[in-house]
């Protein structure tokens, strides 16, 4: 439970019971303008007390997360023996970080046919990926 005593899990405490307390607040003063007469109060006198709801929510998944993250770090049986990249616990809960795949792409032949708009279109085109630095103006064409 010291982990979630850090510095920084402080600051996330302090702003989880600000922002709760502040929706609640919000919410309560909607509710007293929503009884006063305004109808359009009564949908933010809703809204609200959900986004405090959301808030618990998230900081509730946080901490979980992180009582779930480093469970079984400090043990020594697993630091003397390192696990296979399949049976660690963490392995299974942490997505795969999956990189761009980057595609060489040639120049496709375009035939000049039927249509001379088109061909002299297409020559432009190909003309600006030759020439990934120029300008439109700068065409020769």
């Amino acid at each position: 439970m010291k982990r979630l005593w850090t510095p920084a899990w402080i600051v996330r405490h302090v702003a989880m019971v600000v922002l709760v307390v502040g929706f609640l607040w919000l919410g309560w003063w909607q509710l007293s303008r929503a009884t006063g007469g305004n109808a359009i109060s009564w949908g933010y006198a809703v809204e609200w007390p959900v986004f405090a709801g959301f808030v618990v929510f998230v900081w509730w998944r946080e901490v979980r997360h992180e009582l779930r993250g480093r469970a079984g770090s400090g043990d020594a049986a697993g630091a003397a023996e390192p696990r296979p990249a399949e049976e660690s616990p963490a392995a299974a809960t942490r997505p795969a970080v999956r990189r761009p795949v980057r595609v060489a792409r040639g120049a496709v032949p375009v035939p000049d046919g039927a249509d001379p708009d088109l061909a002299a279109y297409n020559r432009y085109l190909r003309w600006l990926n030759d020439n990934p630095g120029a300008r439109p103006g700068d065409y020769p064409g």
